[in-house]
């Protein structure tokens, strides 16, 4: 079963995906991860995010760990959301998401584009979304928690920004798939969205945890 959780920045979409791998014993992927890491490599290469050749050369992963916290800092997050616009990236990581959906037993990814590009059959498909405020409140609560000084207004227009850039590229824009279940967590706390998720993938595939259970990773 391949399950493809996408939505904007801040609507909880990486929550839910983590939750339901959990959930249901299957892989999870956070997509958004792999472009942070090329942007990371980009800004290591001391390379220009307005150059879309440059982006590319910096989707070579095999150096990158996964757990550095650097991957999910803003600067490596705003550049990161630059150069996903880019064909040649988004062409250049195309393939190692596609083989994680395609692996023995399902998995589930979580991103901008996994239900209209990366697994286009997959079985389940949610869009995970919330209002702008909502969203940049959350961003907000959350840098402010690892302790950086930001400002409301600030978060709100990257927010919107964010938006523009993935609903406007050329390259697999942000949408929703036309069978995709909406999922709106503006007004929701975690766990009732976490819930509301589990209820949709279960009425979509007829199935409960215990009969879909595999090796989690």
């Amino acid at each position: 079963m391949i399950i493809a959780v996408d939505g904007p920045a801040a609507s909880g979409k990486g929550t839910i995906a983590r939750a339901l791998a959990g959930h249901f014993g299957l892989p999870h992927m956070d997509t958004g991860l792999l472009y942070r890491a090329a942007a990371l490599n980009l800004l290591g290469m001391g390379g220009d995010p307005e150059s879309e050749f440059a982006a590319a050369r910096a989707c070579d992963l095999s150096q990158i760990d996964f757990d550095d916290p650097e991957l999910r800092s803003e600067t490596v997050g705003g550049v990161a959301s630059r150069i996903s616009a880019y064909p040649l990236v988004r062409e250049a990581l195309l393939e190692r998401q596609r083989r994680f959906a395609g692996q023995p037993g399902g998995a589930i990814l979580d991103g901008r584009d996994v239900g209209t590009v990366i697994a286009p059959a997959a079985e389940v498909k949610l869009f995970v979304t919330a209002s702008p405020e909502v969203r940049a409140q959350r961003r907000y609560a959350e840098l402010r928690r690892i302790g950086l000084d930001v400002h409301f207004p600030d978060v709100l227009a990257d927010i919107r920004a964010r938006d523009e850039r993935d609903r406007s590229r050329a390259a697999a824009p942000l949408q929703v798939a036309e069978d995709a279940d909406l999922l709106d967590t503006s007004d929701m706390t975690i766990s009732a969205a976490v819930q509301r998720a589990i209820a949709l993938v279960e009425a979509r595939t007829g199935q409960s945890a215990q009969e879909t259970a595999g090796p989690a990773s």
